[in-house]
């Protein structure tokens, strides 16, 4: 469990770093099941229920940007969203009663990796109170070099960003023309099996892969089970009540809080509402992508 200290350093800045938090045999199991999904790639030529494919992606040289919703997918995945190495920490922050949002495994290609333009999670899945977060696990050792989750410290307590252009909902956001300076970012660097755990309304994002080597991310995102969504959620699931509990029990009681909200309506193209495995074209509507300005500039 974590410390006080851990605790408030999450309250102030809107998310925590934990260094190996996931055991060396379960990462070597994740890893060699991610390996698996990626070497099934090789006979698609486009996406499947699972898999999202990058641009230039063959059957020789293989690129996933995305595995959609692992816990689905493979058993190791489902065991790790239930194990204690991952949600001892998060039930330190927001309770025993814990429901699954979601989960995916974003990969970014070496020398290449699609970039994941600044956004909060709250822009895409409003709830009725903020005990929401999302834990990453890093599933290769990251540098400064391979595209690191970047994090803006106290973000969560700021505005709710923009997320949208032309009148619909594009997923993201070009910090400098919304006053937001993202120069102070953290970099999420570490060994493999290290985790974050970042607040629903923390900005965050990501840039190109600049390495040699791939960058692999296991995303599990979490409710406390009194966050009523107002947005899609209920629909995803015929046992959604019951059966994304992953600690403790299910409550009809929804704790209500003064918070601000955007609804992410009407989106920039037809999907099935609350489908994250198409945040890359969402965002592909963005007037300005900032990570684009920023290589352009580099």
């Amino acid at each position: 469990m974590l410390s006080a200290a851990e605790v408030q350093s999450y309250r102030d800045q809107g998310y925590l770093l934990v260094k190996d938090a996931v055991s060396k045999q379960d990462l070597n199991e994740l890893r060699r099941v991610t390996d698996g999904f990626i070497e099934r790639s090789r006979s698609l030529s486009v996406d499947d229920s699972a898999i999202e494919l990058e641009a230039g992606h063959t059957a020789t040289n293989p690129r996933v940007r995305r595995i959609k919703q692992p816990h689905k997918q493979h058993p190791a995945y489902a065991a790790l969203c239930r194990s204690a190495s991952l949600l001892d920490p998060v039930r330190s922050l927001i309770g025993n009663d814990l429901r699954l949002i979601g989960s995916k495994v974003n990969i970014k290609a070496a020398h290449k990796g699609t970039s994941v333009e600044w956004h909060q999670d709250w822009g895409f899945y409003p709830h009725t109170n903020e005990d929401l977060l999302a834990v990453g696990v890093l599933l290769d050792d990251v540098g400064p070099d391979n595209a690191p989750l970047l994090l803006m410290p106290g973000s969560h307590r700021g505005p709710v960003y923009d997320h949208s252009a032309s009148g619909a909902f594009v997923g993201g956001f070009d910090p400098p023309a919304q006053g937001l300076d993202v120069s102070g970012a953290t970099a999420f660097t570490g060994s493999a099996g290290s985790i974050s755990l970042h607040h629903v309304r923390l900005v965050h994002g990501s840039g190109i892969n600049r390495s040699d080597r791939d960058r692999r991310m296991l995303f599990v995102e979490i409710a406390a089970a009194d966050a009523w969504p107002l947005v899609g959620g209920i629909a995803s699931s015929p046992n959604w009540f019951e059966g994304n509990m992953i600690s403790g029990s299910p409550t009809t009681n929804w704790r209500m809080e003064a918070l601000p909200i955007r609804i992410p309506l009407p989106e920039a193209y037809s999907r099935p509402l609350l489908d994250d495995s198409t945040l890359y074209k969402l965002q592909e509507h963005l007037p300005k992508r900032y990570f684009h300005e920023v290589d352009k500039a580099s």
